[in-house]
């Protein structure tokens, strides 16, 4: 067994070795996955939900639904499988409509033998769009979870409502841990324009760091979710990764990695960030070992002007039958 003792050259080290072995016993995934708008069918008179319905711009039938979890099903059934001998131990979820969906994913032809539960709340957001989390209950023992609202204002003080933060405390093989799960606000009114919100968003993850290592000093903690901005832009870079944070998708992305694609640029938005005690090497403890984003050709466009990127539900309004506008990202812990 290869050890290394100094955070800062251990991954790039340790990936190089870590992927010449096969799925052994003591190595786990964990994941995020945005899945891009995974709405029931039915129409919410409290959200703008209206395109997705059998009636709505996307013409969103209960046929089309319940491909779209099958998908989302089967690649969740794969993440990790290179090097682990099950999926995801849990997995945080950005873009879902409600609890049902959810109940619907988990009770998946894919992922029902996993014996999956979830921890679900409603958010605020005008377009009804929450972020969830799946966790294989026989290994994930749920202690707690509580949600965090994200309040931003416009220029005239009126509120701008948007996803909320879900905070998970659970055991992972008896060992605690806290999950962070994100979607923070997007850059459609611009990337500098929108940029405050999402320090802000970062600012609001610390203050639920702050409230977890009140608790528990040594707290390990994962912060995930679809941050809309990349490893090295300020909000991640300076607000959000802290000196006592790590973050392995910046390596990554120096590679030319990413997760989602827009005007031919890669981007990685995706991204799982945690506290370095990550590091420690004990035998009773969870260790960082890699990060790396899921993207199997089966989840990819295999023609046309969008091959290679991630096969989606939509292009426009035209119905594409495909998975997510984003490819998972996940990371391995060994025990």
């Amino acid at each position: 067994m290869c050890t290394f003792t100094t955070y800062n050259h251990y991954p790039r080290m340790y990936t190089s070795y870590f992927k010449k072995q096969g799925q052994k016993d003591n190595v786990h995934s964990i994941a995020f996955y945005n899945l891009d708008n995974l709405f029931d069918v039915y129409d919410d008179p409290d959200t703008l939900d209206d395109d997705f319905t059998p009636t709505g711009n996307k013409r969103w039938t209960l046929r089309r639904y319940k491909n779209k979890v099958q998908k989302i099903s089967e690649v969740l059934s794969n993440i990790g499988l290179e090097h682990a001998f099950i999926p995801p131990v849990f997995v945080g979820l950005a873009e879902l409509e409600n609890e049902s969906v959810l109940i619907d994913l988990v009770e998946s032809k894919k992922l029902a033998p996993f014996n999956y539960d979830y921890v679900h709340y409603d958010s605020p957001d005008e377009r009804g769009i929450d972020v969830g989390f799946i966790y294989q209950k026989k290994y994930f023992e749920l202690l707690d979870s509580k949600k965090y609202p994200l309040m931003l204002f416009d220029e005239k003080g009126k509120r701008d409502y948007t996803r909320d933060m879900l905070l998970v405390k659970g055991r992972l093989f008896g060992e605690l841990l806290y999950i962070i799960v994100n979607h923070w606000p997007s850059r459609r009114s611009g990337t500098e324009e929108s940029m405050p919100k999402r320090i802000t968003a970062a600012k609001r993850v610390h203050e639920i760091v702050k409230e977890i290592q009140t608790e528990e000093a040594e707290a390990k903690i994962i912060i995930m979710g679809d941050f809309n901005d990349g490893p090295k832009d300020i909000s991640i870079k300076k607000y959000l990764v802290t000196p006592d944070f790590y973050n392995p998708m910046e390596m990554l992305k120096d590679k030319g990695e990413g997760s989602l694609i827009y005007k031919k640029e890669w981007l990685l938005f995706d991204q799982i960030i945690f506290s370095k005690n990550f590091f420690n090497d004990s035998s009773n403890e969870l260790t960082y070992r890699y990060a790396d984003v899921f993207d199997p050709e089966f989840i990819k466009t295999w023609k046309g002007k969008h091959k290679n990127s991630p096969h989606r539900t939509y292009i426009g309004k035209w119905h594409q039958g495909g998975f997510s506008d984003h490819f998972p990202v996940f990371i391995y812990l060994e025990k």
